[in-house]
């Protein structure tokens, strides 16, 4: 049975490489807006924390996976 955790984690698994061909970011360039689920289940969008807070994006593939 696939937990809730995994099974967000395996759609940002499918969908990264899907964005990823779809946009060419250089150095330097504007990250552009996403909307992902937070620990808790309720959508956060990086424009939230525009002008705000810093963000670090980390991503840890596989990572809590169990497997």
């Amino acid at each position: 049975m696939i937990k809730k955790s995994q099974a967000v984690g395996l759609a940002l698994l499918l969908a990264i490489p899907l964005a990823a061909q779809a946009l060419t970011l250089q150095v330097g360039d504007k990250a552009p807006n996403f909307t992902l689920p937070d620990q808790n289940g309720n959508p956060v969008s990086l424009s939230q924390f525009l002008g705000k807070k810093n963000v670090v994006l980390a991503f840890y593939v596989l990572a809590f996976t169990g497997g």
